[in-house]
C-alpha cells in the first residue's frame, strides 16, 4: 500500500505541472486583450509634432486623451447632477479601464473642487458626498477648495 501511494504522488507530481501550464496557457488565449464594441477607442501615436501646433491642434489632441474626456464629463455630471453620481462613474471606468488609474487622484480632487463651487463654497455639504473612489482625493478637493 506505501508503495502505490509513493508511485500515485510521483506520477501526481509529474502530470500536475503539466495540466497547470497547459490550463493556464488555454485561460491566456481566451482572454480579450483588446476592447471590442461600439465604443472601443483604440489609441494610436500622433505624426504631429508637439511643439508649434496651433492652439486649436493643441485642444483636439486634448480632447483625445480619454482621461481629460472623462474628467469632462464628470465635472458635468457634479454640475447637471450630483458628486455622487460622478463618483460612481469614475470607479467603474477606473475599474473598466485600469490605465485611467493614474489619473484616478486627480480626476477625484477636481471632482471635490467642482463640488464646493456647485454648492457655493459650502465644504460640509460637498464633504457629505466623498467616498473612498481613489483613497481620499475627493475629500483632499473638497478641503483645497473650501
Amino acid at each position: 500500500m506505501n508503495q502505490a501511494a509513493r508511485r500515485f504522488g510521483k506520477s501526481l507530481a509529474l502530470v500536475l505541472p503539466v495540466v497547470l501550464v497547459l490550463s493556464g496557457t488555454l485561460a491566456v488565449t481566451r482572454v480579450a486583450w483588446t476592447p471590442s464594441g461600439p465604443d472601443a477607442q483604440v489609441l494610436t501615436a500622433s505624426a504631429e509634432e508637439p511643439g508649434g501646433a496651433s492652439s486649436d491642434a493643441v485642444d483636439t489632441r486634448a480632447e483625445r486623451r480619454p482621461q481629460e474626456a472623462l474628467r469632462a464629463r464628470l465635472l458635468h455630471e457634479v454640475q447637471t447632477r450630483d458628486p455622487g453620481v460622478a463618483l460612481t462613474h469614475l470607479q467603474q471606468e477606473v475599474a473598466r479601464r485600469p490605465a485611467l488609474a493614474g489619473h484616478c487622484a486627480s480626476i477625484a480632487r477636481a471632482l471635490g473642487r467642482a463640488a464646493v463651487a456647485r454648492y457655493q463654497g459650502d465644504a460640509l455639504r460637498a464633504q457629505q458626498w466623498s467616498r473612498p473612489v481613489c483613497d481620499t482625493s475627493f475629500a483632499s478637493g473638497v478641503l483645497s477648495a473650501g
